[in-house]
């Protein structure tokens, strides 16, 4: 993805009305201090955009990114803050339930958890919530530099006994530092943007993808998609073709 320009166009608080965006939007959901803020900037290419700080809780309010006049990156409140009041936590959680049941053009739910530990109560909770809410949430696993490679699939396999996800889920390790993660991410965006129709076919979209994860890790390989078949049909011809070529010319020899 390449970035040609970004722009913090609307930042909404608690009392603030949601934009009717024409362009779509993906989202990003996380407890505090889980590395949003870090990953966003990556995405968009910037350093500092999207502000970052060592004190949790410090995005409260609905940050829209607006990527190449193309598409929102939608960055919300962190939750599970642990020093902030119970009526500001339940406020910021209205402010996100809204969000997610009010965007028209909403297509996508990033979920970010720590690589290092296992999901918390509130990581559990949001996951659960939002499968509820007819969402297929994609897992972005943050901080993968701070393990070593041998240890990235045993920590992803905890994430998902933990939460626990559902069958092919799709988990992305990511790194701020080493950007590792990130064109994976960008590609998915695309691939689900790409698509004009409204959010809910979009999350029909995201469990397609993760039934083919899914098959492909029991070593089957995926249908054929709908839009996949000519193609197929083309290649299975072209092979035939060969073969027949290859039969006349060994008939021919004396």
């Amino acid at each position: 993805m390449i970035i040609k320009s970004v722009n913090l166009e609307t930042v909404c608080g608690i009392t603030s009305t949601i934009p009717d965006n024409i362009y779509d939007e993906v989202a990003f959901a996380g407890k505090s201090n889980v590395g949003k803020s870090s990953l966003i900037n990556t995405l968009m290419n910037r350093k500092s955009l999207a502000r970052t700080s060592s004190q949790p809780g410090k995005t409260q309010t609905i940050n829209f990114y607006n990527i190449n006049d193309a598409l929102y990156l939608v960055d919300l409140p962190g939750y599970g803050y642990a020093t902030a009041g119970e009526e500001i936590k339940a406020k910021w959680g209205q402010m996100i339930e809204h969000y997610l049941h009010t965007s028209k053009r909403l297509k996508a739910v990033f979920l970010l958890i720590d690589i290092r530990h296992e999901p918390s109560e509130n990581d559990i909770l949001m996951y659960d919530w939002m499968l509820h809410q007819g969402f297929a949430p994609i897992i972005i696993a943050t901080k993968a530099d701070k393990l070593k490679k041998s240890q990235l699939q045993q920590h992803i396999d905890t994430i998902c006994s933990v939460l626990p996800v559902e069958p092919g889920t799709i988990v992305i390790p990511f790194s701020a530092e080493t950007k590792e993660g990130r064109e994976e991410i960008w590609d998915l965006i695309v691939s689900l943007t790409e698509l004009p129709e409204e959010a809910m076919v979009s999350n029909k979209k995201i469990r397609q993808i993760q039934k083919e994860t899914l098959q492909e890790q029991q070593g089957r390989k995926p249908r054929w998609k709908k839009t996949d078949r000519s193609v197929a049909k083309k290649t299975m011809k072209k092979q035939q073709a060969k073969k027949n070529a290859g039969g006349k010319k060994k008939s021919g020899r004396k």
